[in-house]
């Protein structure tokens, strides 16, 4: 077992020192500002902040839920077009039964974590790494989904972009996650004019509308090829379910709330509600609206031009309001996928402090980001829209799947925890999180069968697979714990002798410093080279111990032979093979060169990571890099006191 391996085992837990204590509504003790809040509550939301920052996801969802169902309905003819109202009102009924719901879950769980923390404490392990799968999927599709949705916005309005569309969702998310790399704690405060500027756009759309008798315009859709069928079929079941299965899209992001409450000002339980309920009555009275609009319009779908920009045109005319309707839209769905960042991140910082992940996604960079898990969601989001060619309705089936899995989960984990709680009127809401259960795992097995030829099948698989991945990832932090004994307390510490070894291939500044360095660390301290057979290395080796005797630096200097031109592997069979290896404790100090700029490292010749990975794979011995500058000896400038001069720096790198 190396220290590399401990110190893995162990990161989770020292980066959990850097994380603000969740807060779950209770007040602190602590002073307060001159406005009357808590100092940690500046950075935390209130409710108004907390629809802006984590309710984008459901909001953004009005771009291309209606149009999922639409699209549907539209293989039986204007008759299948009738049905949009009908189904767009059972789609708010669930709506208003997970709102309730996760009101409940908000109270009971005011850490947050949503349906992983849920099934984590009443459901085990194995049914919590199916939420946490789940809501990772969901997070993914949601960045490709709102993208491609806004850069859909774009187009509509300027037909000429359609054909880089690809380009376009690449370079937005490129911006968002530039964004979210240098931080985003106070960018709620942003995100409230765009999401004030949607949301009122839609209502005065709909409230527009709604005294229209007809299409003021119909100048978007012209010249676009419809997507109305020829073949008109009849409006069955299974056509119902389906387009009820291609709207429950516009439910996601409805437990987004409930996941970070400890994102909110105290009281945080109550805000995080009212945030829930405020989300819920909007999407609803915004569901039900469009749809109304749709079927008044008697609008049909057509390739090219998104639902929401026909409706715009139908209520406002194809003037300024149209665009601004457009350029709102696109804002806000390039904004939703920051909730992912906002999320996704979080979840799997928590998944690797459970040893579900590697432990660098519980790491914070210097603006408390976690950097590692929006890097690893960017580069997700990317593949996905290189593989849906930045085509919404390719990704609108993989959807809602995993969100369906989490509700229904999350709920039916309610159950059990009211059951065992059982505190006043625990019976009704027990009742309530099982019908919220019950509906969710209907949507969930409708959406699953509906969608399964459309290519829902990937997320089938995709489920089960990052199931077994996080199981893996576990055992393998379970047998690092065995080997580091983790939990018992270790034999005291006790001094080895220290043999330290320094590579060098030629005498320099850089080489004295190094066995400066060596002196310093070790009891005793060897020079070694590795030479080969070659004509013109021999002559340099020759050299070199011409030198190093001339030089005579107390230091004795090993030659060690080698058949080949590894460098790595004769260091590491050498140090295996010392008499005395297992009775000292060896390091081996590379000395390394450290450039004065970023690109500079591409000049060197990568010697010392050659040697480091061939002595840490083969041997027990510890590594330590000594870099040092190029430049030569300078006035040392002021610093503060404890500040490292930049001339150079020991680093340690245990063997792992």
């Amino acid at each position: 077992m190396s220290m590399a391996e401990g110190e893995q085992a162990v990161s989770a837990a020292g980066s959990a020192a850097v994380e603000e204590p969740p807060n779950t509504g209770a007040p602190a003790a602590s002073s307060r500002t001159a406005t009357g809040a808590e100092p940690a509550d500046r950075h935390r939301l209130t409710a108004l902040q907390g629809l802006a920052a984590l309710s984008l996801d459901a909001m953004a969802s009005i771009a291309y839920g209606p149009e999922a169902i639409v699209l549907v309905l539209a293989a039986a003819g204007a008759r299948g077009l009738g049905f949009t109202l009908p189904v767009t009102l059972a789609i708010a009924g669930l709506l208003a039964v997970l709102v309730a719901s996760y009101r409940q879950v908000i109270a009971a769980f005011p850490n947050g974590g949503g349906s992983y923390a849920v099934a984590k404490s009443h459901l085990g392990r194995r049914t919590s790494l199916v939420a946490a799968a789940s809501l990772v999927l969901d997070y993914v599709l949601n960045v490709a989904v709102s993208i491609t949705a806004g850069v859909a916005a774009l187009t509509s309005a300027f037909p000429a972009l359609y054909g880089e569309r690809v380009w376009l969702c690449l370079a937005v998310l490129v911006l968002v996650t530039a964004i979210n790399l240098r931080g985003v704690v106070d960018s709620a405060k942003a995100f409230l004019v765009p999401t004030m500027l949607f949301v009122g756009a839609i209502l005065a759309l709909i409230v527009v509308g709604l005294f229209r008798d007809a299409p003021v315009s119909t100048a978007s859709a012209a010249g676009h090829a419809s997507a109305l069928s020829d073949n008109a079929t009849t409006v069955g079941t299974l056509l119902l379910l389906k387009a009820f299965a291609s709207g429950c899209s516009a439910l996601t992001g409805v437990e987004a709330v409930a996941n970070a409450v400890p994102s909110f000002r105290t009281p945080a339980v109550r805000r995080a509600q009212h945030t829930e309920v405020a989300l819920g009555a909007l999407l609803g009275v915004m569901l039900i609206g469009l749809s109304v609009l749709i079927g008044r319009f008697h609008l049909q779908p057509v390739h090219g031009v998104t639902v929401l920009a026909q409706l715009a045109d139908a209520s406002f005319g194809h003037n300024a309001a149209f665009y601004l309707l457009q350029f709102a839209t696109m804002v806000l769905l390039a904004l939703a996928a920051n909730t992912s960042f906002g999320g996704l991140p979080v979840l799997m910082s928590l998944l690797a402090r459970d040893n579900y992940l590697p432990h660098l996604f519980a790491l914070k960079a210097d603006r408390q980001v976690h950097r590692h898990g929006v890097l690893a969601l960017a580069a997700a989001s990317a593949a996905l829209l290189v593989f849906s060619g930045g085509n919404t309705n390719a990704l609108v089936p993989l959807f809602a799947i995993g969100v369906f899995v989490g509700f229904t989960i999350c709920q039916t984990g309610m159950v059990r925890h009211w059951y065992r709680q059982r505190p006043a009127h625990w019976q009704a809401k027990a009742a309530l999180n099982g019908l919220g259960a019950l509906l969710a795992g209907i949507a969930a097995v409708v959406v699953t069968g509906t969608k399964l030829t459309d290519g829902a099948w990937l997320v089938v698989v995709a489920l089960p697979l990052l199931v077994l991945a996080f199981e893996g990832v576990h055992r393998t932090y379970g047998r690092i714990g065995e080997r580091l004994e983790l939990g018992r307390i270790p034999q005291p510490p006790h001094r080895a002798r220290s043999l330290v070894i320094v590579p060098v291939s030629g005498l320099s500044r850089l080489t004295s410093q190094a066995l400066t360095a060596a002196r310093s660390l070790g009891d005793e301290v060897l020079a070694v080279t590795v030479t080969h057979n070659d004509p013109e290395d021999r002559q340099a080796a020759e050299t070199l111990r011409r030198d190093w005797e001339l030089w005579d630096p107390g230091v004795d200097l090993i030659e060690v032979p080698s058949t080949t031109r590894s460098l790595g592997r004769p260091l590491a069979a050498y140090i295996r093979n010392l008499p005395h290896h297992h009775d000292a404790q060896v390091t081996v100090l590379i000395p390394e060169v450290e450039p004065a700029h970023l690109w500079q490292r591409l000049l060197q010749n990568q010697r010392g990571a050659v040697v480091a990975h061939a002595v840490r794979r083969d041997t027990d011995a510890v590594i330590c890099r000594l870099e040092r500058c190029p430049q030569g000896p300078r006035p040392e400038p002021v610093r503060p006191a404890g500040r490292r001069p930049s001339s150079g720096r020991l680093r340690g790198f245990p063997r792992g």
